[in-house]
């Protein structure tokens, strides 16, 4: 990827909110909250969008530099590059799992006894075969599956109303256990998935070229994808309960089998299975973007033979944990914490503290 600008500033809004929408609607986020998880999905969405405003104001500092480019330059090449190596780390397991979510899911709803390994295979050489191309190619086909994802959820959301499976006295007393349950899953849980995972973006500003426009539209992109994402998560509490709903494994799909109407729509799960893979399919081409423009930073290996390498690292890590439970577990109650919190927050907090100081010397 060079520095010169090859993406619309739309494009890259589309590509955020696609992102963001990602795995989300497969699980209960904010469960622990019980009722009250719409609560802890806003409070998450504003901490992540303070969040998003530190990794814009690095990228208005330097918008020439992406995130590899950045931490090699302000903090030096040796630690820069070490940083950087952990970063590819990062968004490598960050696409692992997605790689597994849709493996499991597949042979869940689709291919029941298929061996995962071969599910997973067929699915990274295809997201591969995608990432070779660039970020340009990658962001168009997000132009292009947005659409279909748009008009997917809201026949989904139009036909549970329909069939009268919403509740609304389910998300009531609020706040029956009080604030702390709520803040608690909501910080670092919810902030760290899905609403910090756009720091992976500070890798793409710079390949737009209209700036000055780029910060509104992205901000109004994920605005428009956080109240989305409340919105569909809300809707497993009001159908299943707060109960059913947290113990259920994929509670959104619970929800679409239960919608009949008589001689109209009999069956939505195709529907569920299209935006399923449609989702994981744009957020895990997203990180191992973000992980093979890394790669080609530290090693100056070209982007296509730094998709093969990433490409078969990132298959490996799916089968990281025998299990999809113990996988889950770790994810969902070690990484959000203790991880990935130092990649969303930490890391991105030095460097613009390092950034603002260099700065005032060279102004001094």
């Amino acid at each position: 990827m060079s520095n010169k600008s090859h993406a619309r500033v739309s494009e890259l809004a589309i590509a955020l909110a696609l992102f963001e929408v990602g795995s989300t609607s497969l699980f209960l986020i904010g469960g622990e909250a019980k009722q009250d998880a719409w609560l802890a999905m806003l409070i998450g969405a504003l901490a992540g969008f303070l969040l998003l405003l530190m990794h814009l104001a690095i990228h208005r500092i330097d918008p020439g530099l992406d995130l590899f480019q950045l931490y090699r330059h302000y903090i030096g090449k040796y630690i820069g590059n070490l940083i950087n190596l952990t970063f590819v780390g990062y968004f490598a397991l960050e696409a692992s799992r997605n790689l597994r979510d849709i493996g499991e899911v597949t042979i869940t709803i689709l291919l029941p006894g298929t061996p995962l390994w071969s599910v997973m295979l067929i699915v990274i050489l295809v997201v591969s075969n995608s990432v070779r191309y660039g970020t340009e190619v990658l962001f168009l086909i997000c132009l292009v599956l947005l659409p279909f994802v748009a008009v997917g959820y809201t026949i989904i959301v139009i036909m549970v109303m329909l069939t009268g499976l919403v509740h609304f006295p389910l998300m009531l007393p609020v706040l029956e256990y009080g604030w702390r349950p709520v803040i608690k899953s909501a910080i670092p849980d919810i902030l760290s998935f899905p609403f910090g995972q756009v720091v992976v973006f500070l890798v793409f500003y710079p390949l737009t070229a209209a700036r000055p426009r780029m910060i509104p539209k992205v901000i109004k992109a994920y605005c428009a994808s956080s109240i989305f994402i409340v919105i569909i998560n809300q809707i497993n509490i009001l159908v299943l309960g707060p109960v059913l709903a947290t113990n259920s494994a994929l509670p959104l799909l619970q929800i679409v089998q239960l919608i009949k109407l008589t001689n109209v729509f009999e069956r939505i799960d195709p529907i569920f299975t299209l935006l399923m893979f449609l989702s994981l399919g744009t957020k895990l081409a997203i990180f191992s973007n973000g992980a093979v423009v890394g790669t080609t930073r530290i090693t100056g290996i070209s982007h296509k033979k730094a998709t093969v390498l990433v490409g078969g690292v990132i298959y490996s890590l799916a089968f990281l944990f025998p299990t999809y439970t113990e996988f889950i577990k770790v994810g969902r109650e070690i990484a959000v914490k203790y991880w990935w919190p130092l990649f969303q927050i930490g890391l991105p907090a030095l460097l613009l503290i390092v950034m603002h100081i260099r700065r005032r010397k060279r102004h001094t």
